[in-house]
C-alpha cells in the first residue's frame, strides 16, 4: 500500500502526526470521497477479503464499498501511519424487527490515542464525521448529530440522538478480531436474500452539509435534514447519474 496515493484518493491535506485532530480530519475526509456501495453484489462481482484487492478496487480504481471494504482497508491505512488500531465485530440493529443482526454483521476500528479508545468507522453509510469516544456518560457533538456510546451486556452500544428519539445503531465489543473472521457474513450479505445489500443497488456518500443516496432506481439528495431532491428515474439511466454524482463508470463495475 502506498500511504500518499491513499491519502491522494481521500483528497486529505495535511500532516500524519499520530493525534486526534488528524484522526478526525482522516475519518472525515475519507466519508466525503469514498462512497459506501454495493454494486458489485449486482453486477456479480465476488467481494473478497482480500485487502491488495480492495486496495486496487477503492484506491486505484476509485470505487466504494461496504463496511469490510472500507473499514478494513482504512485500518491498513491506520496501521501504515503508525495508529494504534484494530477491527472489531459489531451488530446492527434492525429497527422492524427489533432484532441485532448476527456477530460479524458489521466491521468497525478502534483506534487508541493516549490510553484512550475512539470508535472509528468509514464503513456505515451514515454516521459520524468524527471519531467517537468510549465514554458511557457523555452525549458526543459531532457534525452529522449528537451520539452516545453506552455500556451494553458484555460491550457498548452506539446510538444517535435527533432531539428526543435515541435510535440504536449497533452493538460491538471492544475484542481483537481478524479479517478473515468475516468471510462468513461478508458471503451472506452478498448472496441471500435476506440480506438488505442484495435487494437493490445501493451508493451514497456524504456531503458537507448532506447525503447523496442513489437506491434502486430513485435518486435522493438531502441537506441539513431537508430533502431537496428525490426523483425517480429508468433503469437504462442508472449508469448517467452514477457517473454524474460519483464519477464512476458503469461499465468498469460490468466489466470487472
Amino acid at each position: 500500500m502506498k500511504i500518499q496515493d491513499y491519502i491522494n484518493r481521500i483528497n486529505y491535506k495535511g500532516d500524519l502526526a499520530l493525534n486526534l485532530d488528524v484522526l478526525k480530519h482522516l475519518q472525515k475526509t475519507h466519508l466525503l470521497n469514498v462512497p459506501f456501495e454495493n454494486l458489485d453484489i449486482h453486477y456479480d462481482n465476488p467481494i473478497e477479503l482480500d485487502i491488495d484487492k480492495i486496495y486496487r478496487k477503492v484506491i486505484e480504481k476509485g470505487r466504494g464499498g461496504f463496511c469490510y471494504e472500507l473499514n478494513g482497508v482504512f485500518l491498513s491505512l491506520l496501521k501504515a501511519i503508525g495508529f494504534d488500531s484494530k477491527i472489531i465485530s459489531a451488530r446492527v440493529y434492525d429497527s422492524e424487527k427489533e432484532v441485532f443482526g448476527k456477530e460479524y454483521d458489521h466491521l468497525a476500528i478502534i483506534v487508541k490515542l493516549n490510553q484512550i479508545e475512539y470508535l472509528v468507522d468509514v464503513g456505515f453509510a451514515e454516521f459520524a464525521f468524527h471519531p467517537l469516544e468510549l465514554n458511557r456518560k457523555i452525549i458526543q457533538s459531532d457534525p452529522r448529530g449528537n451520539f452516545t456510546i453506552e455500556k451494553f451486556e458484555n460491550g457498548f452500544k452506539v446510538s444517535k440522538i435527533d432531539g428526543e428519539i435515541k435510535s440504536t445503531q449497533y452493538i460491538f465489543t471492544d475484542m481483537k478480531r481478524e479479517f478473515s473472521e468475516f468471510s462468513e457474513m461478508c458471503k451472506y450479505h452478498q448472496t441471500d436474500p435476506n440480506s438488505h445489500f442484495t435487494k437493490k443497488r445501493l451508493i451514497t456518500k456524504p456531503t458537507e452539509i448532506g447525503q447523496v443516496t442513489i437506491a434502486g432506481n430513485t435518486i435522493k439528495i438531502s441537506e441539513a435534514g431537508i430533502t431537496v431532491k428525490k426523483q425517480q428515474f429508468a433503469k437504462e439511466e442508472f449508469g448517467k447519474y452514477l457517473k454524474e454524482w460519483f464519477g464512476i463508470d458503469e461499465l468498469e463495475i460490468k466489466g470487472n
